[in-house]
């Protein structure tokens, strides 16, 4: 039987069988490290950095090892990819046949349930003329295998029907739903543990992990391995999976579906209206109290007391529909109630309103020993791999200790991949002298103007970063404002369209200059010349005025610890590698970084960054920098 190492090698199946393939010892160093895992059920970390083929890294022992593995991802996009593209060629490649499932949020599913209720309350209140959409999905779900909504074209999350016809774990019947037998979630989970390999996303591997789906069963309870590509986005998922968020939406829903339950039984709203009246109420009480900036602890208590109030209203008809959204409106209280009255070590609360709905929750300051108690109860591996998970250390070298205490994962073997790519000679790093400190007025200002001869000489192709929506505004006003190129060189900003249709044209025009912020730090891939230059506004450490970035680090300083070093530094350096990881993303590529801030050579920490950041030649002339970018031209 061949060994992982040969599969890689130049005379292996993925060189026989894959068109393209290049042997790269990086990439049979993470999939020995990876099958080592499997075989020990143990946990390991594995940074890998651009170009080392982790998904083909940890694809190969998945599929050789015999194991039912779980693999999740940190968005649908990869999902996708995996499951129709890479998952195919590598077990074709390698001659492994699998069983392999995609499994969604239970929201990308249609309720069978939810449809026919809507149906029924159109036919009820005779509404006209009638939507062509629900007749297209009426006529859809008569024939549809799957119930997965992306089969409809023109339907999607944004849409205000798809609520309606999709369900929520707060709202679904489970096994009481007269449609259990036909539910599209139920078959897609059901499917999805008969096979060898599942695909999933973050999201709903938190959800199973965290809320444990009654009557859908556990996808982790057969599961040999979990890998997680992308890892470094799970810290603080999890921390808002284990915290807890109520919005005024929800609140609503429970109050519009009580009145429904009592209606299709045959009862009357008049049993419960005062009760909704008080709930009605309490919910203005919060709107007033947020509007003003007052405490909100008296105003969300009354709302619990309004919300069981409700709840005993519903439970006293005795229809067993609305003691279900009974149920529903108990389970809120709860969650307000724990939010009302955390302590300061536990969590930081958080509130947002748009004056037309609200959000309260509370995020857990530390889940480290509850996420490794779930891993503990699970003997199976776990390997967690990302370009970004450690950090350079004086006294630890690649230190991995910042994402590994997060989740509690003191004990697991770590191993860092270099970049095979050649950044000594494919990439510059260039720091500006002369360039005020970022808390200077007009800081965005004076980074554009040192920006401008650089956009000029590269002839645009280049990504500016912002660590904020307020810098991203200023510097987009500033480069609208002076630069004479704009004729010639498109300028996008994220805003202006959706993320993937400013990326689809960045990469036409070849030549454009896309202004964003935090959501083109990471997952954004631009092979080619259409991105030469990499242009990072300051140093990304969340501001110091965030409100949960304030409490996470007074909680710090109460435990004694140092919030800066042990909190602060590590999250900023893990995010700058991924905005400098969006220039050089192939053999071929060729670029120029430019990290504005000054601190990076004026403070002691800059060591810090520079040491975590790929190996390349760094510059402070400016002509010299100039020169560099007419050459990629």
């Amino acid at each position: 039987m061949q060994s992982i190492e040969d599969m890689f090698g130049p005379v292996g199946p993925l060189a026989r069988h894959l068109p393209g393939f290049v042997p790269r010892k990086s990439q049979r160093r993470m999939a020995t490290a990876v099958a080592a895992a499997l075989e020990a059920r143990r946990p390991l970390l594995v940074e890998a950095g651009t170009g080392t083929g982790k998904t083909f890294a940890y694809l190969v022992p998945a599929l050789f090892a015999g194991l039912r593995v779980l693999i999740s991802t940190g968005t649908r996009t990869l999902q996708d990819q995996l499951f129709s593209k890479d998952v195919p060629l590598v077990a074709g490649a390698i001659g492994t046949p699998a069983k392999v499932a995609l499994l969604k949020g239970r929201s990308n599913y249609l309720c069978t349930y939810r449809l026919k209720r809507e149906v029924a309350q159109g036919a009820f209140e005779s509404v006209a003329p009638r939507n062509a959409l629900m007749s297209r999905l009426e006529s859809w779900a008569l024939m549809t295998k799957t119930g997965d909504l992306a089969e409809v074209p023109g339907f999607n999350e944004s849409h205000a029907l798809w609520p309606k016809v999709t369900s929520t774990r707060d709202n679904c019947l489970g096994t009481r739903c007269a449609e259990f037998a036909n539910c599209h979630v139920v078959a897609a989970r059901r499917e999805a543990q008969a096979a060898d390999l599942v695909i999933v996303n973050h999201h709903l591997l938190l959800a199973d992990l965290s809320l444990k789906e009654d009557g859908f069963g556990d996808l982790l309870g057969s599961a040999d391995a979990v890998i997680l590509d992308e890892a470094h986005q799970l810290p603080d998922l999890a921390t808002e999976f284990f915290g807890v968020q109520i919005s005024s939406r929800q609140i609503e829903s429970v109050l519009i579906d009580g009145r429904a339950s009592l209606l299709h039984s045959g009862g009357s709203v008049a049993e419960i209206s005062t009760a909704v009246h008080e709930v009605e109420v309490a919910i203005s009480a919060i709107f007033a109290a947020l509007a003003s900036r007052v405490d909100l602890e008296s105003v969300t208590l009354a709302l619990v007391a309004a919300l069981r109030g409700y709840a005993s209203r519903l439970t006293d008809t005795g229809r067993e529909a609305a003691e279900q959204v009974a149920q529903r409106a108990v389970n809120f209280a709860g969650s307000l109630e724990r939010i009302a009255l955390c302590t300061d070590d536990e969590g930081a609360r958080t509130s947002e309103s748009n004056g037309r709905s609200f959000s309260l929750g509370l995020l857990p300051f530390d889940i480290s020993e509850r996420f490794r108690s779930l891993l503990e109860v699970r003997p199976m591996a776990w390997v967690f791999t990302s370009a970004t998970l450690s950090m350079a250390s004086a006294s630890q070298g690649d230190d991995f200790s910042h994402f590994a205490s997060r989740l509690g994962l003191r004990d697991a073997e770590s191993l860092r991949i270099a970049s095979p790519f050649d950044y000594e000679s494919q990439a510059m790093l260039y720091l500006p002298a002369g360039l005020p400190e970022p808390t200077a007025p007009g800081y965005v200002e004076a980074v554009i103007e040192t920006c401008l001869p650089l956009l000029d000489a590269s002839g645009g192709g280049a990504f500016v970063l912002f660590t904020s929506h307020r810098a991203l505004e200023q510097g987009a006003a500033a480069l609208h404002a002076r630069w004479d190129g704009t004729e010639d060189t498109p300028i996008l900003v994220q805003g202006e369209g959706s993320r993937e249709k400013l990326l689809r044209d960045f990469r036409k025009y070849g030549n454009a200059v896309l202004l964003g912020t935090a959501s083109f730090w990471e997952g954004v891939d631009v092979k080619g010349e259409a991105l030469r230059l990499v242009i990072i506004e300051k140093l990304p450490f969340a501001s110091p005025d965030d409100p949960l970035t304030k409490a996470r680090i007074m909680h710090l300083q109460r435990k004694g610890e140092n919030a800066f070093r042990d909190y602060q530094l590590p999250e900023a350096v893990l995010a700058l590698k991924q905005g400098v990881g969006r220039l050089i993303r192939s053999e071929s590529d060729r670029g120029m970084i430019v990290i504005a801030d000054p601190r990076l050579l004026t403070k002691g920490y800059g060591h810090t960054f520079r040491a975590s950041l790929p190996p390349m030649p760094a510059t402070q002339d400016r002509d010299e920098a100039l020169r560099f970018l007419r050459k990629l031209r």
